[in-house]
């Protein structure tokens, strides 16, 4: 090993920052994390004034949203290879150059595919970096640190999406939707610095990055892109009824069968033959840790509510409440502080109290803060803003009970090897439920406001239009609801006497 590697390797900084490096890692990690989150939610202040720009339909205009969904799902699922194959450094500097390309090309893009591109490319970066602080709290912080180290690196990022909407919102209002993308670089910009004195160049266990390891399954990658992208798609064209939505959701269900029966043979295989070959893609013998199998199950149900409100809370206010992108921002923001202030608590609670205990309280939080909405009236205009804070602050209390709890609750019976794995996994599960939830709710809301005879670029806000918002978000209550019976499986196996 050269000097410079040598001085950048874990048990060298270890050394250099004393018992404060494992706190300056997660800061570094912090920041690009914090990039990737902002560029996945911010650019929905932006949609409405995107779509007149493009004249985009709804369907059309959400695919900015949801496409980068996919592209950051499919790509969560390389994070361990990446990382044992290139290190921590390289991988995570890596992710910052792409996202910071991606932020600079789809601000200069004139065309709605260059945007579409712009933000996939966003969203191949954020999916990599996003399962990479898992990791590294769970290899570099004690099991009576983690719950702590979980809600501080929480807060710092949910201050990026409590704070972007409102910055965006006034950058949208002042300068246009174009503003949004670059956003991003002065995150991106921060991290790479970090990156290059605290993020060690080795591999999660501290041992030196391999290229000449284990190659990556394409084969499980392709059909997990693939099977993605039909779900999606599906989705999109089961509103219209065709036989076209009916092939792609087979497919993606074709395709599920294939990646499991794939990934169990890659899995056999490399049992057998540990110097050949390829790790799969997803180690499926995790699941067989009934808090890790829970765990995932309600990561899926949370990433439709989550990512699905994400996206229909900002249109809801702009197309059904007829308010500016600027006051969207302003109406979130105290929800995001609030939901900050709430992780950093509940953050020294997951050390001490059960995990299914916390996200259970969580998800029925999140559940009354949807079904509440039908509470927003136009008949009573001066409710209509307190109300909307209200019920936005208790939400965002119920996912500051979940964010910190569930990845540390739903690893902590793994060996410390599939760490990386499991990370990957939960995110990519947690995501694709986003990724389908985005679309979801594009869908049910198309077709409640047609059913109400109305559309949503008409003029005026109306009760019936406001209707179809409510019963939108009364399905993401229901999906909340149904996830409490797997959070509640996520209690620890008791000890026999």
């Amino acid at each position: 090993m050269s000097a410079p590697q040598a001085d950048h390797s874990i048990t060298a900084l270890r050394e250099r920052y004393g018992e404060r490096y494992r706190w300056l890692l997660l800061l570094s990690v912090m920041v690009g994390t914090m990039a990737a989150i902002m560029s996945s939610t911010v650019i929905n202040v932006a949609i409405p004034d995107m779509s007149q720009h493009f004249t985009l339909g709804q369907e059309r205009a959400q695919w900015v949203t949801s496409g980068f969904m996919a592209a950051m799902t499919v790509s969560m699922l390389t994070t361990p290879w990446l990382l044992a194959r290139y290190g921590y450094r390289r991988t995570y500097s890596g992710c910052m150059w792409l996202l910071m390309a991606g932020g600079v090309a789809g601000g200069f893009a004139n065309d709605f595919p260059l945007v579409l591109a712009a933000r996939v490319a966003e969203g191949l970066a954020a999916g990599v970096v996003q399962p990479i602080p898992a990791i590294i709290i769970l290899r570099a912080f004690e099991p009576s640190e983690q719950g702590r180290a979980s809600g501080v690196f929480g807060m710092g990022v949910v201050l990026a999406p409590a704070i972007g909407p409102s910055i965006g919102g006034l950058l949208v209002d002042g300068f246009g939707w174009r503003s949004i993308f670059f956003m991003v670089v002065p995150f991106c910009i921060a991290s790479l610095w970090l990156a290059q004195r605290f993020v060690p160049g080795t591999a999660p266990g501290g041992g030196a990055a391999n290229t000449q390891g284990a190659g990556l399954d394409w084969r499980g990658l392709l059909l997990a892109s693939a099977g993605t992208l039909c779900l999606l798609n599906g989705l999109v064209e089961l509103q219209g009824g065709t036989a076209a939505s009916a092939a792609l959701l087979g497919g993606a269900a074709l395709a599920l069968l294939l990646f499991v029966w794939l990934q169990r043979r890659t899995l056999k295989r490399r049992l057998r033959r540990p110097d050949e070959g390829t790790e799969p893609l997803m180690n499926l013998s995790l699941f067989a840790d009934r808090r890790f199998a829970m765990g995932s199950i309600v990561a899926f149900i949370y990433g439709i509510a989550l990512f699905g409100s994400t996206y229909l809370l900002p249109v809801y206010m702009q197309m059904g409440l007829g308010l500016s992108p600027s006051y969207v921002g302003s109406i979130l923001l105290p929800a995001g502080l609030v939901l900050a202030v709430t992780i950093a608590i509940v953050g020294r609670l997951a050390d001490r109290q059960p995990t299914h205990r916390l996200v259970s309280i969580g998800l029925v939080l999140l559940a009354a803060s949807f079904a509440l909405m039908f509470t927003i009236d136009l008949r009573r205009p001066s409710h209509i803003i307190p109300l909307l804070v209200t019920w936005a602050i208790l939400g965002r209390i119920g996912l500051g009970f979940i964010l910190p709890s569930l990845n540390i609750g739903a690893m902590r019976g793994l060996d410390r090897t599939h760490i990386p794995q499991g990370s990957s996994v939960i995110n990519f599960l947690r995501m694709l439920g986003g990724a389908a939830g985005v679309s979801l709710c594009g869908i049910v809301l198309e077709w409640r406001v047609t059913a109400h005879g109305f559309r949503l670029d008409t003029a005026h806000p109306s009760p019936e239009r406001l209707a179809a918002f409510d019963e939108t978000f009364g399905l993401l209550a229901a999906i909340c609801a149904l996830a409490l019976v797997a959070a509640w499986r996520l209690r620890a196996e008791r000890a026999v006497d």
